[in-house]
């Protein structure tokens, strides 16, 4: 079992407990808040020791990061063009946010991380850069570039969360995809090697 500070790959199988954790979470973040939802609560609904979340989490935002991971999966990076790469990511991130107690959990810990440096780091490094990795290799693109791409798209998403309550809908994520692909799309064919500039391997392909 990987330690609480360890990275986690997308998609990595789940232990009983940690399949059970993460669904008490997205339940519980839904029925109650982000806020409200302690990891006492998300415990009892667990049906597990407090402590035995704590032995694999030291802290709410790292079960959270964890759900997180597990929640969206490996990166699906489909499509047989650049364009219909990336419109396909944008759909993807929108869906996932849309899931019930995912984009309440993810819009809670961004907020929270504004304020701690060392969440932030976790969000960057455990949630982020396996993504941002993907993409690189796909896109042949630049990490400053595909940072961009990633600011862009899950801002806006999770801004709509915050503001509103409820994930954007189809039209809106159309809208999104249009805006967004102009800027992004035009630097030729994908790259599937990771050979494009600016690109470095993941340890732990997402």
């Amino acid at each position: 079992m990987p330690s609480p500070t360890s990275t986690r790959s997308p998609g990595r199988p789940r232990s009983g407990v940690h399949a059970a954790v993460f669904a008490a979470t997205l339940s519980t973040v839904r029925e109650l808040g982000y806020a409200r939802a302690t990891v006492e609560r998300i415990a009892a609904t667990a049906g597990v020791a407090k402590s035995t979340v704590y032995r694999r989490w030291p802290s709410k935002g790292v079960l959270i990061v964890d759900c997180l991971l597990d929640a969206f999966g490996p990166a699906p990076l489909e499509g047989a063009g650049r364009t219909e790469l990336m419109s396909s990511t944008i759909r993807w991130i929108a869906a996932k946010i849309g899931e019930p107690g995912v984009g309440d959990a993810f819009a809670g810990v961004f907020s929270d991380a504004v304020s701690d440096p060392a969440l932030r780091e976790i969000l960057s490094s455990r949630l982020q850069d396996p993504y941002r990795i993907a993409l690189q290799d796909a896109l042949g693109e630049p990490e400053h570039r595909v940072l961009f791409f990633i600011d862009v798209v899950v801002g806006v998403l999770l801004h709509r969360m915050g503001m509103t309550g409820e994930p954007m809908g189809e039209a809106d994520v159309d809208a999104l995809v249009e805006m967004v692909l102009p800027h992004f799309a035009g630097a030729g064919a994908p790259r599937r090697d990771g050979a494009g500039p600016g690109t470095r391997r993941s340890p732990h392909p997402a």
